[in-house]
This record gives structure tokens, C-alpha cells and sequence, in this order.
């Protein structure tokens, strides 16, 4: 249920404790993690018929796996990102490998560690779409901020530029929340930085109506959580950083027995851990 959930726009499930390696995290989200949510870009891709003349904004791009697929289609992307350099850092390696430079344009591909204020300029021509990938419903706040981002964006395209949100789709269609709640129930008394929660029906449309947006269609996506063992499975569910407040509370070996004691329902006889899940998406556009 969440590849994708260490935004880089919204706020974490809590600061990485002391000690942790962050190339190495962001190195198991590009390998591990990131991957489990290709069916939601597929499908909103499909959907909105991306294709050579796409101009795509990616807000919170991370390390850029749904940037690429973009440009895979001919789209021409644009990716921004203020809190996750490790990611960006890889996001480069795939998609401007012999750039000299990330704040310059080359094949089309531009990537900056920023926000949208930091790719506009007099002779930038209008995204005409928008994505902000990473789900929201699961993290007890973790749509803050996503708003004023979001209407920060709207100078950067034209009348009904679709925006795309996305989101965890119900509870109980998502088997990796029972998984999730060991980060709440690790982290108290420290719930409030990061407690799970479950997703509520108009998460996404709530976000949208504050941003001005008006939405126009939504669509749900099974997107299974598969792991090659459990320890891929801790390593790729610790890069999201929802259990970072759950470190710092306990401590990295306390997190990791008990995330794999529940990862345990879920592994198969041949070893793998498997867990589908379900999630949902918002096309919004602009007025």
C-alpha cells in the first residue's frame, strides 16, 4: 500500500533518525519501492493520452521512475523537488545522464530541487498537465501543504490543465495497512507526528477544492505490493520514511522485528511477501 509515501512535498511520517543512511534509503526506494505504484502512472497516462506533446510537470518527482515513463511516451517533463536531493540525485542518473547540468533543459527533461516558483520563467511555455504522485490518506496529515503547492502550479499552466492527485483507496482493499499501523503503534507517544489513519472518501476531492482546482474524474488502480523476501519487503517499506517516527521512538532493531512479524501473514511458500492493494486518483484541472 505505499511505494510512494515519503512525499517530497508533504510533510513526513517524521525527520530520519540519526544514524540512517539516506543514499542507501533512497537507493531502496528507486530499486525496491518506488516500482509498486507503475500500474497508477500507467493507468492516469493512458487515460490522458501522454504522449510527444505533453508538457508535464512532476511535483515531488523523487527519483523519477514516473518521469520516465512519461518521457518513455515522448512527453516532454518537467520534475521539482524540495526535501528528497538523495532521490533527485537518481532521478538524474536516469533521465540526464550526460547533462552537465539539472537547471538546464536537455532532451526536453528538466529537473530542479525546488518548487514550482523555480522552473517558471518569461520564455517557459504552460505545463498542460500536472501530476503530484505521491498517495495521501494515510499519514495523519499528510495532505498539508499540498494545497498551497498546488496553487502555487496554476500560474504555470492554462485553463482546464488537468492536475492529477492520488490516494490510498480503502482500508480494507489495501492489505498493507495492517502492516502500516506497527509505525503508529511504535511511534506513541509520538502519534501525532506521523500516526496511519485510515483514507477517507473525499481525500482527494477536499484537496483539490481548496487548491481551486475543479475535479473531473477519478479512477481506482490495484497496485499489489510484491517482494522478492521479507527483508526486501522491510527495506522497501522503511525507504518510505513512514516508520521513521517509530525509529525514534524504539529504535531500528525493535522496528524491524516487528515489521517483519507482520509482514509474516503475507509471505508465500516460495518466500515472497505479497500484498495487494488498491488506489485511487483525482484528474482536477484548473479554471
Amino acid at each position: 500500500m505505499t511505494p510512494t509515501l515519503a512525499q517530497s512535498h508533504l510533510p513526513r511520517a517524521g525527520s530520519a533518525p540519526r544514524g540512517v543512511d539516506r543514499c542507501a534509503r533512497a537507493r531502496d526506494w528507486a530499486e525496491i519501492q518506488e516500482r509498486m505504484l507503475v500500474p497508477l502512472y500507467e493507468a492516469v497516462y493512458e487515460r490522458l493520452d501522454v504522449g510527444s506533446g505533453t508538457r508535464l510537470l512532476g511535483l515531488g518527482c523523487g527519483s523519477g521512475l514516473a518521469l520516465l515513463m512519461a518521457a518513455s511516451r515522448g512527453a516532454s517533463v518537467t520534475g521539482v523537488d524540495c526535501s528528497a536531493p538523495e532521490r533527485l540525485a537518481l532521478a538524474r542518473e536516469r533521465l540526464l545522464p550526460d547533462a552537465g547540468s539539472d537547471e538546464r533543459p536537455h532532451g526536453g527533461t528538466r529537473l530542479v530541487e525546488g518548487g514550482p516558483a523555480d522552473v517558471a520563467g518569461p520564455d517557459v511555455p504552460a505545463f498542460s498537465m500536472v501530476t503530484a504522485f505521491q498517495p495521501i490518506g494515510c499519514v495523519a496529515g499528510d495532505s498539508e501543504g499540498l494545497s498551497g503547492l498546488l496553487e502555487a502550479t496554476v500560474a504555470l499552466t492554462g485553463r482546464g490543465t488537468p492536475v492529477v492527485l492520488a490516494g490510498w483507496g480503502p482500508p480494507e482493499r489495501c492489505t498493507t495497512s495492517s502492516v502500516l499501523k506497527v509505525a503508529t503503534k511504535l511511534a506513541d507517544p509520538l502519534r501525532g507526528a506521523g500516526s496511519w489513519r485510515s483514507a477517507l472518501r473525499d481525500d482527494l476531492e477536499e484537496v483539490a477544492q481548496r487548491a481551486g482546482l475543479k475535479p473531473d474524474g477519478s479512477g481506482r488502480v490495484a497496485c499489489p505490493f510484491g517482494y522478492a523476501d521479507t527483508d526486501s519487503a522491510v527495506r522497501g517499506l522503511l525507504s518510505t520514511g513512514l516508520f521513521d517516527a517509530a525509529v525514534g521512538a524504539t529504535d531500528q532493531v525493535q522496528v524491524d522485528k516487528e515489521l517483519t512479524e507482520a509482514l509474516h501473514p503475507h509471505k508465500r511458500r516460495d518466500g515472497t511477501v505479497w500484498m495487494p492493494n488498491v488506489f485511487r486518483y483525482l484528474i482536477a484541472r484548473t479554471r
